[in-house]
């Protein structure tokens, strides 16, 4: 099989796989954050395998496909705004050589992406007024789920950093023999 076609069924799997994640948000509420994590990560198989370009056009195609079809706007949201685009472009923040230097980008995404969401959600979808029913408990809660957020972040990153190792050396010599 050549390689051309190699790479787009395999991206028609992992889109697949994705849409799939995150059509089960429909069905289990609680997950709005861990399905679109898990389809992110399924990106990063892609641009193991085939390159970024190749992972950005499944980034796209999930993202456009979910928005139609998924009815957890705020899954959607949340996939398109971060944890679809991030796990490829860590590959390229992990190249930093300077480690703190790249963190200073990772924190600045990662924060650019939640300010960014949250506006959408407030003036776009219309879910800005949970916190100012909380009264003086809503005016520190944002700033209080950021903090926490951030602490979230930095787990994920080291968590995809596993899931990639264990992806290119246990999976990919065990099972596909590359």
């Amino acid at each position: 099989m050549s390689k051309k076609s190699t790479q787009v069924a395999l991206g028609g799997m992992i889109c697949a796989l994705c849409v799939t994640l995150m059509l089960l948000t429909d069905l289990i509420p609680f997950a709005n954050y861990a399905l679109p994590m898990m389809a992110g990560a399924l990106l990063l198989l892609i641009a193991a395998e085939h390159g970024i370009p190749a992972a950005v056009r499944v980034y796209v195609s999930v993202s456009l496909f979910s928005a139609l079809v998924v009815a957890n706007k705020e899954a959607v949201m949340v996939f398109i705004c971060f944890f679809g685009y991030y796990p490829i472009l860590k590959r390229k923040l992990d190249r930093i050589r300077a480690k703190a230097v790249g963190w200073v980008f990772k924190l600045a995404v990662f924060n650019g992406a939640i300010i960014l969401a949250f506006i959408v959600a407030e003036n776009i979808l219309g879910i800005g007024g949970a916190l100012e029913e909380l009264g003086d408990y809503g005016r520190y809660s944002a700033h209080m789920l950021l903090a926490l957020g951030n602490i979230f972040f930095v787990i994920y990153d080291f968590v995809l950093v596993r899931y990639y190792n264990q992806y290119l050396y246990w999976f990919r010599p065990k099972l596909l023999k590359r």
